[in-house]
């Protein structure tokens, strides 16, 4: 069972694929020790990044992130998937196989052009939209697409976000607001059109949280806007 199979009702992905680890517990610890790894690898990404103050959005980056994730799970880890895979729970079938490469070539330059004029919510809202419509792995594609978009939003702010929880882990939370955001940025690309307004609001909410939870743990209180306005 992979991580997004232990939340009931999620989607997930089916592929042919040499699983490494068969035991369950033991692929939940492995899963979880990843996890750590990747959010590590992740921000390490974000501040050097930050201190030399260009990035660029590699296709050697998102591999990274993903191998970080299915190491010693995955026989695949750090490569693209080499068959089609299906999204249960979901209605969009992702591009083929041969597709995917240059699909995410497109992903990191649609960021990269964009970098200079387009907001921080926008461009880590297509990425974790488009990644999750290329679905380009066997397995990892929602825990890569969350945190490649939580790495480009915090590079683009020029900050390592602070709080807890981070907009990754309120999202494993609460899953189902950004699978209608996703759902609603599919509909507007089957239309001809690229949209991802809901998920530019479901993270700026995110993100919010995960700043006021920051003021919170520093020691501030939020003022009673209620006694305020009386």
């Amino acid at each position: 069972m992979s991580e997004s199979e232990m939340f009931s009702g999620q989607r997930h992905s089916r592929a042919a694929e040499a699983e490494l680890l068969l035991d369950p517990i033991k692929k939940a610890e492995a899963e979880a020790r990843n996890g750590l790894r990747q959010y590590d690898l992740a921000i390490r990404m974000a501040q050097e990044a930050i201190d030399r103050g260009q990035f660029k959005l590699r296709v050697s980056v998102v591999l990274s992130l993903q191998r970080e994730a299915l190491e010693g799970l995955s026989s695949y880890a750090g490569n693209f998937r080499p068959a089609g895979v299906e999204i249960e729970g979901s209605g969009h079938r992702p591009p083929e196989a041969h597709l995917v490469a240059e699909l995410v070539e497109e992903l990191c330059d649609y960021v990269n052009d964009n970098w200079a004029d387009q907001t921080a919510l926008h461009l880590a809202s297509y990425v974790m939209w488009r990644l999750n419509w290329v679905h380009p792995f066997s397995d990892g594609n929602g825990r890569t697409s969350r945190i490649l978009s939580y790495l480009v939003l915090c590079i683009k702010t020029g900050f390592v976000l602070p709080g807890t929880p981070t907009i990754p882990d309120q999202i494993v939370d609460n899953r189902a607001p950004y699978f209608a955001a996703l759902d609603a940025a599919d509909a507007a690309y089957a239309s001809g059109q690229i949209d991802v307004s809901e998920m530019e609001t479901l993270l700026g909410g995110l993100l919010a949280v995960q700043l006021m939870k920051f003021y919170e743990q520093a020691g501030g209180s939020l003022p009673n806007v209620a006694t305020q306005t009386q």
